[in-house]
C-alpha cells in the first residue's frame, strides 16, 4: 500500500517552460498556461501548496481571438471614483498594451488568493521572441 505524498513548501521546485504565442487563441493559451502554473501537470499536485512551474511567453502581440470578438470583446476597470469605470475595446488593447490581454485571460483563471497571486508573479510575458530569462533554463514548451 503506498502514501499519498502531500507537498509542502520545503519540497517546492519551480521549473520553468517558454511558449511562443504566435498564432494562438487566447483562451487556449490562457488554459495551457494557468495549468502548468497552478502546478496540475505534476503527479504530486497539492491545491493548497504553490509547486507550480513557472511560464515565460513570447509574442504575446501576435495571439488570435475567434469570431467577432477582435470588434466585440470589451476590457471593463473601475477606479473606484464615481463615473470612474473605464472600457477599452479588444483592438485598441491589442495596440496599446497586448501583454494585458493573456495576463487578464489567465488571472481569470487561477486561484483568487494569496497562493494565486504568487502564480502569477512566475508568469513572464513579452511581446517580441526575446527575453531575459536563460538563467532559468526553461524547457520549450508547445501549445
Amino acid at each position: 500500500m503506498t502514501k499519498t505524498v502531500m507537498k509542502n513548501r520545503a519540497d517546492v521546485n519551480h521549473e520553468w517552460y517558454i511558449m511562443d504565442a504566435e498564432g494562438h487563441v487566447v483562451g487556449r493559451a490562457a488554459t495551457k498556461i494557468a495549468a502548468l502554473l497552478k502546478g496540475k501537470h505534476k503527479v504530486d499536485f497539492t491545491p493548497h501548496v504553490d509547486n507550480g512551474a513557472g511560464v515565460i511567453v513570447l509574442n504575446c502581440d501576435k495571439l488570435k481571438v475567434t469570431g467577432s470578438k477582435a470588434e466585440d470583446k470589451v476590457y471593463k476597470r473601475f477606479s473606484g471614483y464615481p463615473r470612474g469605470q473605464k472600457e477599452t475595446v479588444y483592438k485598441e488593447m491589442m495596440t496599446k498594451r497586448p501583454k494585458n490581454i493573456l495576463m487578464h485571460a489567465v488571472k481569470g483563471m487561477l486561484p483568487k488568493t494569496r497562493i494565486g497571486a504568487r502564480m502569477l508573479k512566475r508568469l513572464k510575458l513579452y511581446t517580441g521572441a526575446e527575453h531575459p530569462h536563460k538563467a532559468q533554463t526553461p524547457k520549450e514548451i508547445k501549445l
